[in-house]
């Protein structure tokens, strides 16, 4: 499982022009699912999305985690992320879950979140044609891999 975690003042996203789920101050959440991956690698995740320290203090260090400051999360799945691009030009999506693996860890991950953070956590529509708008805070982008923690 891997994510890409933007740390946000604001973000959103869109299907067919209309809003589905958007954010205030928080975190964006760009989320690939492998047929590998289970709800352990869902719930490492989570518990360091949670616990990640990327907010300022009062002195402006980033010390502060989500759960500190109250923050908000928005996940959007992007099947995108376990492109392979060895050969070739064109990418290939041979590492992506296919939809039945894929949307119940996707649905896992989400509740898991909203459990942790203990607030609803919008999302995308997995499948969907999605216009996602964020503003990136500092910026700070931070991508993790269950299968390769850093």
């Amino acid at each position: 499982m891997r994510i890409v975690i933007q740390r946000v003042s604001s973000a959103s996203v869109s299907i067919n022009d209309a809003v589905v789920g958007q954010i205030g101050k928080g975190v964006m959440i760009l989320l690939g699912i492998t047929p590998e991956d289970t709800t352990a690698d869902a719930d490492w995740l989570v518990g360091k999305v949670s616990r990640l320290r990327i907010f300022d203090d009062a002195n402006g260090v980033m010390n502060l985690s989500l759960q500190d400051i109250g923050g908000e999360a928005l996940v959007v799945s992007q099947f995108t992320l376990m492109a392979s691009y060895r050969k070739g030009n064109r990418p290939s999506y041979i590492h992506a879950a296919a939809p039945s693996v894929a949307i119940p860890l996707y649905e896992y991950f989400v509740q898991a979140l909203q459990k942790q953070l203990g607030r609803p956590v919008p999302t995308g529509q997995f499948g969907a044609d999605m216009q996602v708008s964020l503003t990136n805070d500092g910026p700070v982008t931070i991508v993790m891999d269950s299968k390769n923690p850093e």
